[in-house]
């Protein structure tokens, strides 16, 4: 079950060149090119004289040209030409909306009449100097919703990501569910502990301590159709935790964009915005790394689960406190389906 009247993250802007780029979002096979002026455009990737993938051809002149027998399509879904062929009564293939923005190229796949670019999620760190960013893409086989119900329950970190990000002390201190509107906010807060690795690190990067006791704090926030961005960092201790001064702490803005592939598959962008040394670049590859390290290890989980409910799809789960977060996320999402006319009343 997908949001289709919503914007996803298809692909990133470098994903797109010269070459066509074939993606299935959201069930919907679509291939994205560069036409005229390097306008991005998406349209259905058929086409429509031998239903060939158009993802195997090739753009020109701003069309782009079937890799079976020369058809050029035009950005709207119409047939533009075709070698010794009259066109004119070619049916058109699907267009859908598509805008290219903060690196990221994001495409509706729901009714075209109702998509408006201003619907796009602002990223206060995507065009301002003062942050850095470095992401990266995973193709992961589970259903979306499970990555959400990762997202917005870090106690698994203290488990799963024990060398790195984990910790004993994240299972001890308190969790915090807030729903406001259409968002769900998860907080955790812990004070005077060890950072672990990967925080450790961060601080040695901001000329911080390392080996001194530091507060850290997880704040997680989604929003539909399926994107999370968590605040996370660490300060020394007694500077004031969250709201410490920058000179005290290592902080950042963990990206998560999850776009939906198939029921059972996802495209997972990732990525972590900084405000310090922003222009670091060999910094932005090390965070790049690790944090490339850390979320292999939830992709073997995730797979993982995904084939154990698969077999066994009549058990029902556990929803414990520390579950708020994805429940209430899940919740929005069954009622903007159900707006959608996607989901029935249960």
């Amino acid at each position: 079950m997908f949001l289709k009247n919503t914007w996803y993250v298809a692909c990133t802007a470098d994903e797109v060149t010269d070459k066509p780029l074939g993606r299935t979002i959201c069930g919907e096979r679509i291939v994205f090119y560069r036409g005229k002026e390097n306008q991005i455009a998406a349209v259905e990737n058929f086409c429509p004289h031998r239903g060939a993938p158009l993802s195997l051809g090739y753009v020109e002149d701003g069309l782009l040209v079937c890799g079976y027998h020369g058809l050029k399509m035009g950005c709207g879904g119409k047939t533009e030409s075709m070698p010794e062929q009259r066109v004119e009564g070619f049916p058109e293939i699907r267009a859908y909306p598509v805008v290219e923005r903060y690196g990221f190229i994001w495409v509706w796949t729901g009714e075209a009449a109702l998509a408006s670019p201003d619907e796009i999620p602002e990223l206060e760190w995507a065009e301002n100097p003062e942050w850095g960013y470095g992401g990266g893409l995973f193709h992961i086989n589970c259903d979306y919703r499970l990555m959400i119900d990762n997202l917005m329950d870090l106690t698994h970190e203290t488990y799963v990501h024990a060398s790195s990000i984990g910790q004993k002390e994240i299972d001890e201190a308190p969790v915090s569910t807030k729903k406001e509107g259409m968002s769900v906010t998860t907080s955790r807060f812990i004070e005077n502990i060890i950072a672990p690795p990967f925080w450790q690190a961060a601080l040695r990067a901001n000329n911080l301590a390392d080996d001194v006791p530091v507060d850290r704090w997880q704040i997680c926030r989604f929003t539909p159709p399926s994107h999370v961005m968590i605040e996370v960092g660490v300060a020394h201790a007694g500077k004031g935790g969250y709201d410490a001064d920058p000179a005290h702490k290592a902080s950042s803005i963990v990206v998560d964009f999850i776009t939906p592939e198939t029921e059972t598959s996802i495209w997972y962008f990732w990525g972590m915005a900084r405000q310090f040394k922003p222009d670091d670049q060999e910094l932005t590859a090390q965070i790049r790394e690790g944090q490339g390290k850390i979320f292999t290890e939830d992709l073997e989980m995730l797979e993982s689960q995904q084939q154990n409910l698969l077999a066994h799809p009549d058990r029902s789960l556990l929803k414990l406190n520390i579950d708020s977060g994805g429940v209430q996320s899940r919740r929005i999402i069954d009622r903007l389906l159900k707006a959608e006319g996607r989901l029935n009343e249960s």
